[in-house]
């Protein structure tokens, strides 16, 4: 199983079981933004990365997203971990993705339950697992009258619906890189990822508020750090030798689920943006990792009638 944070250098096998702004005109800008609500509207065209954030939106449900437009980005690092490798050119379609990590006033208000050892409200949601972080997104769907994205016998996720699901690696990756090609969102220094994360160097071994840190460029708050998000991919190894290039959806089956971010108990190295994790979608065979499992949503862009 894919180990989520290290211990002084190393994997370790114990403690984690799992083996710009687009070159875009204003006035186009403004109205690609509101796409992510419930009005139809036209998903914008593929375009360069840029250092800029979109204008947030809130859902009828009360949840701040970001709508990202097309485009292309190098995933994962030649340097670094061997699932990591190659670093390959992926494009991806339009989406919307959360501000927040969700957060536990949210998941209860939906769920009716808070896992979470670490309780407060505005704290993100964890010791959720992936069977659970696909409930609450179907459960969400609902709330707002939208075509739920997940099978609740087999899981299998409808892409071409219109609710909320988890995010692909590929999509988590493009909305936490924010246009950049450095091991963070904000450059290359690990010092400087006091700013924008709740890791293991600052957390007080304990989960904090959503929000709290910098965004990354394009406004979405604790991609690193915090919680460690359930991705929708089943986790391959050696997936990226050959991932296809246009929306990547990971392995047709596997035994483990991706998760993204690191969390408030690894290491700067584990918060990388291309850092890989995986886990047991039901725990099975984890030491204590999941008190740091979280998700956030993301949903497809409203098409053109």
């Amino acid at each position: 199983m894919k180990d989520l944070f290290e211990t002084s250098g190393k994997r370790s096998v114990c403690t984690w079981t799992s083996s710009a702004l687009w070159v875009i005109a204003p006035a186009l800008l403004a109205l690609i933004v509101a796409g992510c609500g419930n009005k139809e509207q036209a998903a914008p065209p593929p375009s360069a990365p840029s250092t800029s954030a979109p204008k947030q939106i809130v859902t009828e449900t009360g949840v701040k997203m970001v709508l990202l437009p097309a485009g292309d980005f190098l995933m994962g690092d030649d340097g670094k971990e061997p699932d990591e490798k190659p670093a390959h050119k992926v494009h991806l379609d339009a989406f919307c993705i959360d501000a927040y990590e969700v957060s536990q006033a949210s998941y209860e208000g939906l769920m009716g339950r808070n896992p979470s050892k670490s309780q407060g409200p505005d704290k993100p949601v964890e010791r959720v697992s992936y069977y659970a972080a696909v409930k609450y997104c179907n459960m969400r769907s609902n709330k707002e009258g939208l075509k739920e994205c997940y099978d609740p016998e087999t899981l299998a996720c409808d892409f071409s619906a219109n609710g909320y699901r988890l995010p692909t690696e590929a999509e988590w990756e493009y909305a936490c890189r924010a246009g950049t090609k450095t091991p963070y969102s904000f450059g290359k220094d690990p010092a400087a990822l006091r700013d924008y994360a709740w890791f293991k160097d600052d957390s007080d071994a304990d989960t904090h508020p959503v929000g709290q840190k910098k965004p990354n460029a394009w406004g979405l708050y604790d991609m690193h750090g915090n919680v460690a998000e359930w991705c929708n991919d089943f986790y391959g190894q050696a997936y990226y030798q050959g991932s296809p290039q246009d929306n990547p959806r990971g392995p047709a089956s596997g035994e483990e689920r991706v998760l993204r971010g690191g969390s408030w108990r690894g290491t700067a190295e584990s918060c990388r943006s291309s850092a890989r994790a995986s886990e047991p979608p039901g725990f099975a065979d984890v030491c204590f990792g999941y008190e740091a499992y979280g998700l956030r949503c993301v949903k497809k862009a409203p098409q053109a009638p």
